[in-house]
């Protein structure tokens, strides 16, 4: 890439706004400053760095938790005077052990509110949540007890329900089936200690190669 680096407009105070996004599921996680050095440590040394205003000196994002951010690709907006960082979080981003930073609802639009792949996310958190705390009368928490023989019958059985409805071409019955797998799936690898972030990263090898 050839990006002319000049072209960069930082403000008044060398700064740029920088929106941190998941790479994989385009969730946005977080929102920071940086000034040319955080820019290019980020570049650098593939992991986010971004300017503190308040103490007036770099940091590492993930440098004191673990959670690091691993840098994938940068990019400048039109105007050049702001930065869209995708990364992989090796963690919950935001200090409050949440996900993404932007957890405060204040509006949402039901006739537009599609869902989208962050659900997955969003499920597997609860499906770990439900792993480490255990809650009684919990569906998800029952499979957890009963270990991964009884989870890997519901994977089996969810499957042939997803055949059969597929075979009957009963399109609600495919949506409905296709949840209860994905669901019992995510069980499954939560329970082998595997992210569903490797599936993905896995399905992105076989896009850029098919």
């Amino acid at each position: 890439m050839d990006y002319d680096f000049q072209q960069l407009n930082y403000n008044h105070h060398g700064l740029l706004p920088a929106i941190v996004q998941d790479a994989n599921t385009l969730q946005v996680l977080m929102m920071g400053y940086m000034n040319a050095e955080a820019l290019e440590k980020t570049l650098s040394t593939k992991t986010v760095w971004f300017y503190s205003r308040s103490r007036q000196t770099l940091w590492n994002k993930g440098e004191t938790s673990g959670n690091y951010l691993k840098t994938v690709s940068v990019h400048a907006d039109c105007d050049h005077d702001c930065l869209l960082v995708q990364a992989v979080a090796m963690g919950p981003t935001c200090h409050t052990n949440n996900t993404s930073c932007f957890f405060h609802d204040m509006y949402v639009n039901d006739e537009m509110d599609v869902a989208s792949f962050n659900i997955l996310t969003a499920l597997h958190e609860r499906i770990t949540d439900r792993k480490n705390n255990p809650k009684q009368g919990a569906y998800t928490t029952y499979l957890f007890e009963k270990g991964i023989d009884k989870i890997l019958k519901k994977v089996g059985e969810e499957n042939a329900e997803v055949i059969i409805a597929a075979k009957n071409n009963a399109p609600d019955e495919i949506v409905y089936e296709t949840s209860d797998l994905i669901y019992h799936l995510l069980v499954m690898l939560t329970e082998q200690g595997v992210d569903p972030k490797l599936v993905l990263n896995e399905l992105k090898k076989r896009y850029t190669t098919e």
